[in-house]
């Protein structure tokens, strides 16, 4: 009995390992489409860059042949002037000849013979002096040796991959030894058993403490960390994961952490993100380092925005902003035309990202849900995961790939909209198709539900008057796209 339960526990082991080796698995194949997606955007990217240097060089070569095509047309046309003029004067001297020959006064018509046969002669000596020969040929002495470019691009292929070793697996939250004390939270994590795969080092995340974005806390090499300086009585979300040379993996299971109540302390819960002067970023140490942390930089917020144009930039008409669970101070003169705003007093802002449970199955996600893309040709949609049903609200989308065919919709939908067809193209949805996208455009959608109207801009310039008015009731941000686009939400 002592033996069996001794090999059963080593069985059992062996069936958890393989268990955790399933899920490993299963994360590979959502790691696979969004690294398929980016290998095929990069591309796409190469090949167009190729393309536009073949174009530029036409374009090089082609003011060659149209400089040389202008010099021909130039010694020809002088030729021509040349001769016509030669010709002119050769047609008058004989057709005073002639007249003279017609003289019957031959004492007259010998005082000026000798003077005309020397002239004729003249004349024809200088017609025989090339003066009828062409000085430029009709050929363009021009050869494009195209040979070795067409050669290339038919041998241009992938080269060989380089030998590495694979991305780490996704690491294990140790639940038993992951607590929190106050305002402070403790977590620990390890390798997956079976994984030989080198690790240099783990990325630490939490939210806001408010169901918002996580923000990196802690990189680094060790297994544990305390982070304080948390709210108290609030409740955050944590994940962790692995990286190497080759890359990153996967994120582990999230764990919801419960920070203590504490009734004595000052401290307030500041929505997110919490304003720079009132706060100070802190970074995370490990565990086994020091458990009193101190600020690296002061006079910034606990998460720290990230820098990036599209999220410091709200360059849209926001005299203020107004979302459903958000609230803002509305009091002030209404906007007047894009591009000119005036933030009042702003509390909170309305993050989303895209919302995978109600999208077409075609649709692929990547970066956090904020990117998208779509495995078929055909138009499909998907709907950011918040809702609005009042307030003014302005979000961008950056077209990060686009091969100029068929055109993708931005807008608003309802809930129920269609999913396997173009936005629009039922009564559900308000979108702008604008032709004349280009890839790197950045699309601006501005929702007004005060004055209940939807208008939208391209690079910033707004297109046309206002798209849709007498809009009521719940809107979500809706994009349709297919394969051959892909999509960032810029949101906040």
């Amino acid at each position: 009995q002592s033996q069996l339960s001794q090999a059963l526990n080593g069985l059992s082991d062996r069936a958890k390992e393989a268990k955790e080796f399933l899920v490993q698995l299963r994360n590979m194949v959502q790691q696979i489409q969004e690294n398929s997606v980016e290998f095929e955007a990069c591309l796409v990217a190469q090949c167009d860059a190729l393309i536009d240097a073949l174009n530029r060089r036409k374009a090089q070569l082609l003011s060659r042949v149209n400089k040389e095509h202008e010099h021909k047309l130039k010694v020809v046309r002088d030729q021509i002037s040349h001769c016509t003029v030669k010709l002119r004067q050769t047609t008058g001297l004989m057709e005073y000849c002639l007249e003279v020959i017609k003289e019957n006064d031959p004492s007259g018509f010998l005082q000026i013979s000798d003077a005309l046969i020397r002239r004729v002669h003249l004349t024809e000596d200088q017609w025989g002096k090339g003066t009828l020969t062409p000085r430029m040929t009709t050929d363009f002495d021009l050869n494009l040796d195209n040979a070795p470019l067409l050669q290339s691009i038919h041998q241009l292929d992938f080269v060989q991959m380089k030998v590495s070793s694979p991305v780490p697996a996704p690491p294990i939250l140790q639940l038993e030894e992951c607590c929190t004390h106050n305002n402070s939270a403790t977590l620990s994590w390890k390798q997956p058993p079976l994984s030989t795969v080198q690790v240099e080092g783990y990325i630490l995340e939490l939210d806001d403490g408010n169901g918002g974005q996580f923000r990196e806390v802690y990189v680094g090499k060790e297994t544990m960390c305390t982070v304080d300086g948390l709210h108290f009585n609030s409740t955050y979300s944590a994940r962790v994961k692995a990286f190497n040379k080759s890359g990153v993996s996967p994120y582990s299971k999230t764990l919801v952490l419960q920070t203590s109540e504490d009734t004595q302390s000052e401290e307030q819960t500041l929505p997110f993100p919490v304003p720079l002067e009132r706060s100070q970023l802190r970074r995370m140490s490990p565990f086994s380092s020091t458990l009193n942390l101190q600020p690296s930089f002061s006079g910034r917020s606990y998460f720290e925005l990230r820098s990036s144009a599209h999220q410091l930039s709200l360059h849209s008409s926001l005299q203020s902003l107004n979302s459903a669970g958000c609230n803002f101070d509305t009091q002030g003169s209404p906007y007047s035309q894009l591009g000119k705003f005036d933030i009042k007093k702003m509390v909170a802002v309305a993050w989303f990202s895209f919302d995978p449970s109600s999208a077409h199955a075609d649709i692929i996600f990547s970066n956090d849900n904020l990117t998208v893309t779509c495995n078929s040709y055909d138009d499909r949609v998907v709907l950011g995961k918040t809702g609005f049903s009042k307030g003014l609200h302005y979000w961008e989308l950056s077209i990060d790939r686009y091969d100029n065919h068929p055109d993708p919709a931005f807008g608003v939908a309802r809930i129920d909209v269609l999913k396997d067809a173009m936005l629009g193209k039922d009564d559900k949805a308000w979108a702008i198709t604008e032709g004349g996208i280009t890839k790197g455009a950045t699309v601006g959608v501005l929702l007004d539900l005060t004055r209940r109207t939807l208008t939208f801009s391209i690079n910033e310039d707004q297109q046309g008057p206002v798209a849709f008015e007498n809009l009521e009731g719940l809107f979500f941000p809706a994009v349709s796209l297919n394969r051959n686009v892909q999509v960032r939400a810029w949101t906040g």
